[in-house]
């Protein structure tokens, strides 16, 4: 299957196109920089230059391929605008494969469900306390992706969770206790910490976006979860440890304006997912990761 991958060269991608290879497939490569495309090509994958924000290239990408695969975002500080450019690349791609039978992947969040677990039969947006946030709108481009199901698209919504880390790169939500950490010089968590967070190994995570890709019929959500909920306080009590900083209970503020979705207790399950596709992650838990120390800068 020729398969066109966005965000190719990214901490998601870099890992995807060699695991689609491997597999058998062939991959075209979404590249925005002369670094990106070099990347890409260095990994076994033909090159297709542009960026999110130009449908063109994206349409020529989607009509050269049998599938794409988005995982591309950009991390930027206007957050609302990153999550409009999604949208908008995501409606290019839906757009120009309706009709054609071919798979759309694309990554999402896994929702928030107070009180329990999140499945993957909850919806991307119902009762989640993030939906009207600009990045819980993402959940809106997942709904529109599956809806796709009924124009003859194989959708697939590819749930990640809220630390996608492999050790010495990056760890998603835990990232930013890092930071703040060595930033104020203590490793803090929200309260009493036993909010739960959610976390997947990036090659767990690839493993399934290639699983989903070969099995998965429309309309479909799969949850890259490994590990279902991580206290907060055992996150930054490893944290502290590790860079040799006392740990505390700090209020939500400390954390900026994401403090507001660290204090949220978000728990997910991948039961489902496993069950129907035979995914087992196998490699390090979060705290595994971080108890290994050398965190990035």
């Amino acid at each position: 299957m020729k398969v066109f991958v966005t965000g190719a060269s990214g901490g998601i991608g870099s890992l995807l196109v060699p695991e689609l290879i491997s597999a058998g497939h062939e991959v075209l490569g979404l590249a925005r920089s002369d670094a990106s495309a070099k990347k890409v090509t260095d990994a076994g994958a033909s090159v297709l230059r542009g960026d999110l924000t130009d449908p063109e290239t994206l349409r020529a990408g989607a009509a050269e391929a049998d599938a794409v695969i988005h995982v591309a975002f950009n991390h930027s500080p206007d957050i609302a605008q990153s999550v409009a450019d999604e949208a908008t690349a995501v409606e290019t791609f839906g757009a120009a494969l309706e009709g054609t039978g071919k798979a759309l992947l694309i990554a999402s969040g896994t929702p928030i469900v107070p009180g329990r677990l999140a499945t993957e039969d909850d919806s991307p947006v119902a009762d989640d306390p993030m939906a009207k946030s600009p990045l819980g709108r993402r959940g809106l481009t997942a709904q529109y992706t599956l809806a796709l199901a009924g124009k003859d698209v194989r959708s697939v919504v590819v749930r990640l969770p809220r630390s996608v880390h492999s050790r010495g790169h990056r760890y998603g939500f835990a990232s930013g206790l890092i930071a703040t950490a060595r930033r104020t010089g203590v490793s803090a968590y929200i309260g009493d910490g036993t909010q739960r967070w959610p976390a997947v190994h990036h090659l767990d995570a690839v493993r399934l976006f290639r699983l989903a890709l070969e099995q998965a019929g429309p309309g479909t959500v799969v949850h890259a979860v490994a590990d279902e909920g991580d206290p907060m306080r055992d996150l930054a009590e490893v944290i502290g440890r590790e860079l040799g900083l006392p740990t505390d209970s700090v209020p939500a503020e400390h954390f900026g304006p994401v403090g507001a979705v660290y204090a949220l207790d978000q728990p997910a399950s991948a039961e489902l997912t496993r069950k129907k596709f035979g995914w087992l992650p196998t490699h390090p838990s979060l705290l595994e990761d971080l108890k290994a120390g050398n965190y990035p800068e």
